[in-house]
């Protein structure tokens, strides 16, 4: 018989993940699979993590085979939905990762962020100074990037105030995948992270941050492996 995974699909800050996800999900959809890009109130001030998990706590209310994928920033949410209610699995995709009660707001600190990325761009031997298309855009068709510019939205304090509601790591199968060309969260960064908070290595796919927009049919393989919809 077949197994129908839902795939539960979380942005980065902005919360556009509709947009996001939109080269992913028909191709999970082909795959025979459910696809729920779960766009979250990033302009809303009222709104912070707890409320981003209960939104996609409410968005696959019912499925059983719930896989949480996360975007960037939707690390902090992930591992607060699997503490609300059954999942299969979290994929972290270029994702942080929180310490139980840590806030999006230190994070940065904590984990060295920006000097990582500093190394990782001379290194590379592109600008330091941050910039959309230096850090985000690189990689993508210039008609993908353009038509998210009126999906932009800014991500409000309270998201980065909230801690991360969890008491520990949700016992559950997790992978953290990294875009190889990641110039915001450089792999070095990622795989260290990985490897200090949840004691995991981290796979790769090809491009940089924006890796389902740059990249959708090699991540949505990725998505795929592992069992995830399996025949049996």
């Amino acid at each position: 018989m077949w197994t129908v995974t839902t795939f539960a699909l979380l942005p980065g800050a902005g919360g556009a993940a509709a947009w996001y996800w939109h080269r992913v999900v028909p191709l999970l959809e082909s795959a025979r699979h459910e696809a729920v890009a779960v766009d979250l109130p990033a302009d809303d001030a009222d709104a912070g993590l707890p409320e981003y998990a209960a939104l996609v706590e409410s968005a696959v209310a019912g499925r059983d085979d719930v896989v949480v994928v996360a975007q960037s920033m939707g690390g902090f949410t992930a591992p607060m939905v699997a503490a609300r209610r059954p999942v299969s699995g979290i994929v972290l995709l270029n994702a942080m990762v929180p310490l139980p009660g840590e806030t999006a707001g230190a994070w940065w600190d904590a984990v060295g962020s920006e000097d990582a990325r500093l190394a990782a761009a001379r290194a590379g031997g592109y600008p330091t100074e941050m910039d959309l298309d230096t850090y985000f855009l690189h990689d993508l068709d210039p008609d993908v990037a353009a038509s998210g510019e009126q999906h932009q939205r800014q991500e409000v304090d309270r998201a980065f105030e909230t801690p991360c509601d969890i008491e520990r790591w949700p016992d559950v199968p997790t992978r953290v995948v990294a875009g190889a060309g990641d110039r915001f969260f450089p792999l070095a960064l990622q795989r260290r992270v990985a490897r200090d908070r949840l004691g995991l290595d981290v796979d790769t796919v090809p491009g940089g941050h924006l890796a389902a927009l740059s990249h959708p049919a090699e991540l949505t393989a990725y998505l795929l492996a592992e069992g995830h919809g399996s025949t049996g």
